[in-house]
C-alpha cells in the first residue's frame, strides 16, 4: 500500500469515526476468513459495517477525527463494527456477543457511543437490551388501543352521533320538566307571602288612622255649656 492509498484509508476511517454514533471495537485474533465473512454479513443485517483495520492507520484516523479515547483500544489485531445511522446498536452488540460465545475467539474491548467511550461490560449490558424491532412493537402495542378507539369514533355512522345528541337534549328537557313544579310552587309561596304582608300593612295603617281620629274628638268632660 503506497502513501496515497494509506492517506485515502485514513481519510475514510476518520469520516466513519466522525459520523458513527456507535462503534464497537473487538479483537478478532483467531477468526478464519469464512468466520469473518459470516460475521460481517450478520452485522450488515443490523446496520453495521465490520471492518478489519490496521492500528497504525486507525490511530492516525482517530487523531484526525478527534476521537482520542479510541487509541487505548487499538492494541493487537483490531476490527471495528461501525453502526450506521439506521442501525441497531443493541442488535449489533448482541450479534458480536453471540459470535464471541460461539467461537470463543472474539474479545470485545469496548466502544464509543455518542462520543463517549464505553467499556466491554457496558457493551455486554447493551447486548441484553431488546432490539429496535421489539421496542417498536412494544410502543405500538401500548398505543394500539387508544388509536383503535379514536378510529372507531371517527368511523361511527353519523346517525349514531345524532342519536347521542338527541338523547342528551331529551335528558336535559326531562330535567327541565322535573324542575318546573318545584319552581311553580316556590313562585306561589312567594306570592302568598307578599299578599299576607300587604294585608298586614293595610291593617296597621287603618288602626293608626282610627287612633288619630279618636284622639282629636273632645271627651264629655271637656264639653262646655252654652
Amino acid at each position: 500500500m503506497d502513501k496515497s492509498q494509506k492517506e485515502q484509508v485514513v481519510a475514510e476511517l476518520a469520516e466513519r469515526l466522525r459520523t458513527s454514533d456507535t462503534l464497537i471495537v473487538a479483537d478478532y485474533r483467531g477468526l478464519t476468513m469464512p468466520q469473518i465473512d459470516a460475521l460481517r454479513g450478520e452485522l450488515l443485517k443490523h446496520g453495521a459495517r465490520f471492518q478489519v483495520v490496521k492500528n497504525t492507520l486507525t490511530r492516525r484516523a482517530a487523531e484526525v477525527a478527534s476521537t482520542d479515547h479510541l487509541l487505548a483500544m487499538l492494541e493487537g489485531p483490531t476490527a471495528i463494527a461501525f453502526v450506521e445511522a439506521e442501525g441497531d446498536p443493541a442488535a449489533v452488540a448482541k450479534a458480536l456477543a453471540t459470535a464471541a460465545r460461539e467461537t470463543q475467539v472474539i474479545e470485545i474491548r469496548g466502544g464509543v457511543m455518542q462520543g463517549r467511550p464505553v467499556t466491554a461490560a457496558e457493551i455486554a449490558t447493551l447486548a441484553t437490551l431488546p432490539s429496535m424491532d421489539v421496542l417498536r412493537s412494544q410502543v405500538l402495542g401500548a398505543i394500539t388501543a387508544p388509536v383503535t378507539t379514536i378510529v372507531a369514533l371517527f368511523n361511527a355512522p353519523l346517525q349514531n352521533l345524532i342519536g347521542l345528541i338527541d338523547a342528551r337534549i331529551e335528558q336535559l328537557g326531562g330535567a327541565a320538566v322535573d324542575e318546573a313544579p318545584v319552581e311553580a310552587a316556590q313562585a306561589a309561596e312567594a306570592q302568598e307571602l307578599a299578599e299576607e304582608e300587604a294585608q298586614t300593612t293595610e291593617a296597621d295603617a287603618t288602626a293608626s288612622a282610627d287612633q288619630e281620629v279618636n284622639e282629636s274628638e273632645p271627651t264629655p268632660e271637656n264639653e262646655t255649656e252654652d
